[in-house]
């Protein structure tokens, strides 16, 4: 563009609107672009004229040539000076184009969709084309981006599972990822796009990038979210609530079951990660296994009681409500 100032004479945006890609956001003063492309055109049809005056010419001196009536040498100084007017005339196309470009410049669009901020030039503002002052901020909101970390021991743990076989892969080089916002489960699921293939050094973290949808613009730059992230499923896992876990007087992990006979024991369980609400079981318990979750006061080990499904989870996840007889 050119290098001398310039005067934006117009802006057709309102600020905190959505805006599409292409859509004109400002435009600058067109004159000076104009002019150029009309100079530039003017020297195209020079050299145009040029070109059709060197072709006649050269026919001109083939023709002689061709009859011994003039030398080779200048049939082929009227071949070059042919070749040279063609070249000359490309060069003045670019040139007309690039003065076009320029002019379409003047004329400046939103290149991506999103929402755009305050307007940081007004109307009649100075501009110059290396000017590094943003006329303008667009966020785009949908799809948008979470950044987030894993520790890198953990990411080892879940890679050597899944070679294990203790985890199946949620799909081929895929991970589902949930939002969390203000205590709630964001309704839509994202999706993990990558994660980056070094760790910091000071933090011992891994950065990775989730895309989600935002349709209704919910999700805003720099929002708090936590994230969830399910890179692999454990098909055999035994899940309980995290209220049904005891602790002993050493410190370890116990439960109360309700035996077929109908009577509570106690029993000592290994648990894994504690994962939305519930403590995943490694050791101690087996599909089928009734676990109590409220009603600790009203009952000790041994104790007949009449269990109360809470809800209908199967197996392991289904738990019980003792009334004791």
């Amino acid at each position: 563009m050119c290098s001398s100032d310039l005067i934006i004479v117009e802006r057709l945006f309102h600020q905190g609107s959505d805006v599409e890609a292409g859509d004109i956001l400002y435009k600058i003063d067109p004159r000076p672009f104009e002019v150029e492309v009309m100079a530039q055109e003017a020297a195209q049809a020079k050299a145009q004229a040029v070109l059709d005056q060197a072709n006649k010419q050269a026919h001109r001196i083939a023709t002689l040539a061709s009859q011994h009536v003039t030398s080779e040498a200048e049939n082929e100084k009227a071949i070059a000076a042919k070749r040279q007017a063609e070249a000359d005339l490309a060069a003045r196309k670019a040139e007309v184009a690039r003065a076009k470009l320029n002019l379409d410049y003047a004329t400046i669009r939103a290149p991506i969709k999103g929402r755009i901020g305050a307007a940081l030039v007004s109307e009649g503002a100075l501009v110059t084309a290396n000017d590094t002052t943003n006329l303008a901020t667009i966020r785009q909101l949908d799809p948008i981006y979470a950044d987030f970390t894993q520790s890198a021991a953990d990411l080892i743990r879940l890679r050597d599972a899944l070679d294990r076989g203790d985890l199946e892969e949620v799909s081929k080089g895929a991970a589902k990822v949930r939002l969390i916002i203000d205590g709630r489960k964001y309704p839509l699921d994202g999706r993990l796009l990558f994660s980056e293939a070094k760790v910091d050094a000071s933090t011992g973290q891994v950065t990775l990038r989730g895309e989600f949808p935002n349709p209704n613009g919910e999700l805003l730059p720099g929002m708090y979210v936590r994230v969830m992230i399910e890179q692999g499923v454990d098909t055999d896992a035994i899940a309980i609530p995290e209220q049904a876990v005891q602790r002993g007087n050493s410190g370890s992990s116990e439960v109360y079951v309700v035996k077929p006979d109908g009577r509570i024991a106690k029993q000592a369980i290994r648990t894994g990660d504690l994962q939305d609400g519930k403590w995943l079981v490694s050791e101690g318990l087996k599909a089928g296994d009734h676990v109590v979750v409220e009603g600790f006061q009203k009952f000790v080990a041994g104790d007949l009681v009449s269990p109360i499904s809470t809800d209908a989870k199967l197996s392991a996840d289904a738990a019980a409500k003792p009334a004791v007889n």
